[in-house]
Parts: structure tokens; C-alpha cells; sequence
């Protein structure tokens, strides 16, 4: 087999940021992902020991390296990407990794074995360690193995620089699921210190979203597929989307599961994301967002790969124009799917909260209607207030378990039987890392295989109602961000959430009063626990300006 590495001229090295600065554990576990899917691979098989630092291995069973090109491969500007006088422009490029690249990068800061095949006889093993590289004989099938261990040995502030081992596992698994979704064509799993948490089959997106999801998710999702033409500068390009997209009634409380790839490709897109959630429109309810999957292969020439060291984001050309295909594709798919959705609402407001040592600033409001079935609408004097009844009741529903908890734990409501609820790999971990706090606020939760948590009791304030969604939600939270400085108010916030009134609810007009009731005997009346505000006030003279009036409402 012809050589498939070649070592680039000065010129194009020169152009090159991708693949040269290793800066985390799931840095690596990508490099060697792209390589393997590069390597025409239809299984990949990932471990990752601790926090990746101690051992991360990634077998795939693609078409493996020559024992010139293993030799070739872990030296620098050498790559599998790009012919040896590429002097066009690095756009045209097609493939995911740069395999030299990246290896010269990891053996830099790690040992490094590389055990391949490509057909021969004869497999080759090679092993880079302190600059120095052996290579002998070994029995392998066609494929490559690589594993890297010892990761930042002697780069020490880069290591104290990593989160948690629990946080930089969550950074894998979430990166793994990308790929699985990205790639359904390809099997992939993943274990995390000999224990599988989720695994996928290669047998199309349903299946892909079932081994990183869970069956429930996939029997509620639809898969689109599109193929059209979008205007370029010259004309018109060819756009292609597909992926999958779950019904709006499946949801979660942050876009981190809507999930992008451009021509396979995993990135951070945040127009992208936000066309496929503006291509659901009013389907969804208020501050939750879908699960979805959507992998786009924009024209030629549309995309620059190398516009970011770590290739998580990149350049796209005619942006306004893609986005627009991906909305328009999202939402025809949705129209003619069953995805169809019903909203239950929780209406506990008759329990009164603790009084407070003032007087209730909405005792003299007047319910006058309601707009959307999401806005109270009352009078109160010259005024004219909007309540958001969600908001509204977050915040009874805040302080009301604030109450309850004090500095205490939570008392809890057991579960008979023990619920199972499948999150994803990265929520899992999570759930590790935190299960002395979601202990303390009520849920008892343990890992259960996978992406499986077995869940045998809940939060007492909210009964059942905090169920499987509350404890998804709770752990989305954590998982949407760095560590937050009060984590166990950041839950409190997401236990509140859940059993609040959700758009669609209609109130009788006996539920709205009291409503501004509870509201009233709360400390903090005027925002949720999220800060947004809770009413907003128009006074009559913008109403009289708004219609032409004089001073006064008669004349």
C-alpha cells in the first residue's frame, strides 16, 4: 500500500494552527477519533482511565498505518491530510484530522504507543517516550490501537489547570456522544475505568440516539433528511442536512443537547444551534430546548476547518443562507412528524408560605385577565401590570423550599418501586460528583450501569412531582457550565422550576389571586431565582401617549 503520510513544506506549515497544542484529556480523545474516522474505521473503542491523564486508549478497526508511515506519523508536519505541495487553499480540505500533527503533539506530552496494521503479515508496534521512538514486530489484524499515558507528567501547571476528574471525564463523554450522533454509521463506545457507560451500534441516528440517550428519546424523535440548493456567490451551492430531532415533548432545560457537525465534524456552532431550536418555533414551552442532532455539508469551498487551534469551531461562508436552510429544514420535518405535545401544569397554590415582617405589595391588584395563558394581567391604580405567572410561581415555589430546607437536608419521599432514568454519559458523572449535595437535597440516586441512574427517593416539598425531569434538569445544570459558586442554590433554583406553571396553563381567576398572594408573602417578589424579572408595569400615561390622549383619560 502506498505511503499515506506526507511531510508538508515550510510554506504550508506556516498556514497551519490545527493539531499542535495539546490543552486537555478530551483534546486528545478527538485527535484520535478524527484519525480513526479518517482511517475509513466502522468501529471505535475508547477508554479513558481516571481523568485521562493516567490512560486513554482508542482502538478503531479502519485500515491501519504501514510501518514507514507509524515511523513517519509521530514526527511534526507530517499529515494524511494534505499532499505534499499543497499550496491551495487549506479549505478544500476534506478529512477530519491531521494525523502527524496531532501525534507529534500528544508524544510531546505523554507516552505514547501506537500498536497497527494495514493488511501485512507482520503488525507494527511503536512506542514514543522522552523523545526517543522504538519500533518492533506484533501480532495485530488490520487496524490501529493508541494509547496514551502519563499525560502532562511533566507539565505540571497544566495539569493543576484541568477541573475535576468527574468534569474533565464529562468533557469525553459528552465529546464521544458528539462523534456517535455525528457519525451513526460507525459504532462507538466508551468505558471510564473498566466500567462501559454507553456504547452504539452503527446502525443508523435512531440507533445512535439509543445507546447515548435512551429508548423512550428514541422512540420520540424523528429523522430528517434534506437535500436542496442554497445561493452562492456564483449561483447556487449544494446543501445537505441530516440528523434527528426529538418531539417537543422531549425537552431539556439547556441547548447543550442540541448538537452541530459540519461534514462530520463536531463543532460549537451557536447560529447553527439556534436555527434548528428556531426551526421548532412555538412548539416548544418556554426555556426548555430539544434534543437534537444535525449534521450539514455546505457547498464547496463554504468551510474553513483551520480557523481554531482545536478545530471546535469553523469558518463558513453564505452563513445567513445556511442558517436559514437549517430552520426551514427543522421545521418542515417537524410539520409533517406526530409531534404533537400536551402540558401539564402544576396548580399548588393554595399552601401559604411563612408571612413576612412587611405588608403585601400586591394586595390591592386587581386580576382584570390574562394573555397567552402565560401573562396575568392586572390593574393597580394608574397602573397596568404584566405578571409572567411561570416566573411568578418559580419564585413562591423558591422560597417555599428554601423554607422547608433551611441549612438542613431535604426531607426526602421514597420511591417503591426505584425509578431508573437513563441520562447522558457526561450527566452520569456528574452524578458521582455530586451525590453528597443531591443527597443533601433529597434525591437518592446511585449509578446503575451506562447512562442509568436508579433513583429510590426525591425531594419531600414537591412529592413526586420531582421525579426523573427534575433530576435531568438538575444535573443539566451543572453539566451546562464550570462549577457553579453556590451549586446547592443553583438546585434549589432547578427543584423550583420543575412544579411551576408552564406556558399554556390557564388559571381561574380564583388560582390567579392566589398566585399574587403567595407572590406577595414572598422576600424576593420581583425576579425568579434566575433573575428574570417577575412583572413588568405600564402606566396609564404611556397608554394615553400610545393613543394620542390628553392628560387625563377622558378627553
Amino acid at each position: 500500500m502506498p505511503s499515506q503520510l506526507t511531510r508538508l513544506d515550510d510554506a504550508t506549515v506556516a498556514k497551519i494552527a490545527a493539531g499542535e497544542v495539546i490543552s486537555r484529556p478530551a483534546r486528545v480523545v478527538s485527535e484520535l477519533i478524527d484519525n480513526a474516522l479518517d482511517a475509513g474505521a466502522s468501529r471505535i473503542d475508547i477508554a479513558v482511565d481516571g481523568d485521562g491523564t493516567e490512560r486513554i486508549r482508542v482502538e478503531d478497526d479502519g485500515h491501519g498505518l504501514s510501518r514507514g508511515d507509524a515511523e513517519l506519523a509521530v514526527q511534526r508536519h507530517t499529515t494524511s491530510k494534505l499532499p505534499a505541495d499543497a499550496d491551495a487553499s487549506l479549505t478544500a480540505v476534506s478529512t477530519l484530522g491531521f494525523r502527524g500533527e496531532a501525534l507529534a503533539a500528544i508524544c510531546d506530552c505523554a507516552i505514547v504507543e501506537i500498536v497497527t496494521n494495514d493488511g501485512d503479515a507482520v503488525g507494527t508496534e511503536l512506542r514514543a517516550a522522552d523523545g526517543e521512538v522504538t519500533v518492533t514486530d506484533t501480532a495485530r489484524g488490520q487496524g490501529t490501537t493508541v494509547t496514551v499515558t502519563d499525560l502532562f507528567a511533566d507539565r505540571p501547571a497544566r495539569r493543576e489547570s484541568l477541573a475535576s476528574a468527574a468534569a474533565e471525564f464529562s468533557r469525553i463523554s459528552d465529546l464521544v456522544a458528539d462523534y456517535a450522533l455525528a457519525h451513526p454509521d460507525v459504532g462507538f463506545s466508551l468505558r471510564h475505568d473498566g466500567t462501559k457507560t454507553f456504547s452504539t451500534p452503527g446502525g443508523g441516528l435512531r440507533d445512535a440516539l439509543l445507546g447515548v440517550y435512551d429508548a423512550d428519546i428514541a422512540r420520540n424523535a424523528t429523522v430528517v433528511e434534506r437535500a436542496t440548493d442554497i445561493d452562492i456567490e456564483d449561483g447556487t451551492g449544494s446543501f445537505d442536512l441530516r440528523g434527528i430531532l426529538t418531539y417537543p415533548s422531549v425537552t431539556r432545560s439547556t441547548r447543550e443537547h442540541v448538537r452541530i457537525s459540519v461534514a462530520g465534524r463536531p463543532v460549537s456552532d451557536s447560529g447553527l444551534r439556534q436555527a434548528v431550536i428556531d426551526g421548532y418555533g412555538s412548539l416548544l414551552p418556554g426555556d426548555q430546548f430539544p434534543i437534537a442532532a444535525v449534521d450539514i455539508e455546505p457547498p464547496t469551498g463554504a468551510v474553513d476547518p483551520n480557523v481554531h487551534p482545536a478545530k471546535q469551531r469553523v469558518g463558513l461562508r453564505y452563513r445567513d443562507a445556511l442558517e436559514a436552510a437549517v430552520e426551514d429544514a427543522v421545521s418542515e420535518a417537524l410539520s409533517t412528524a406526530d409531534a404533537r405535545r400536551a402540558e401539564a401544569a402544576a396548580t399548588d397554590l393554595t399552601t401559604e408560605l411563612d408571612g413576612v415582617d412587611r405588608s403585601d405589595p400586591f394586595a390591592d391588584l386587581r386580576v382584570i385577565g390574562s394573555f397567552r395563558e402565560l401573562y396575568l394581567l392586572c390593574e393597580d391604580d394608574d397602573e397596568l401590570l404584566v405578571i409572567d405567572q411561570h416566573a411568578a410561581h418559580e419564585r413562591v415555589n423558591y422560597e417555599r423550599l428554601q423554607a422547608a430546607v433551611g441549612d438542613d437536608a431535604i426531607p426526602t419521599a421514597t420511591l417503591e418501586p426505584a425509578e431508573s432514568v437513563s441520562v447522558s454519559p457526561a450527566a452520569a458523572s456528574l452524578a458521582e460528583e455530586y451525590a453528597d449535595l443531591l443527597a443533601a437535597l433529597g434525591f437518592d440516586v446511585e449509578p446503575f450501569g451506562g447512562g442509568t441512574l436508579r433513583v429510590s427517593a426525591v425531594p419531600a416539598p414537591f412529592g413526586r412531582v420531582a421525579d426523573a425531569d427534575t433530576l435531568r434538569a438538575t444535573l443539566d445544570e451543572l453539566a451546562a457550565g464550570e462549577s457553579p459558586a453556590d451549586p446547592r442554590e443553583t438546585l434549589l433554583a432547578t427543584l423550583a422550576c420543575q412544579p411551576s406553571l408552564k406556558a399554556g396553563a390557564e388559571l381561574s381567576l380564583e388560582d390567579a389571586e392566589s398566585l399574587l398572594a403567595r407572590l406577595g408573602e414572598c422576600e424576593q417578589p420581583f425576579a425568579c431565582p434566575h433573575g428574570r424579572p417577575t412583572i413588568c408595569s405600564i402606566d396609564e400615561t404611556t397608554l394615553a401617549a400610545g393613543f394620542d390622549r390628553g392628560a387625563t383619560r377622558f378627553e
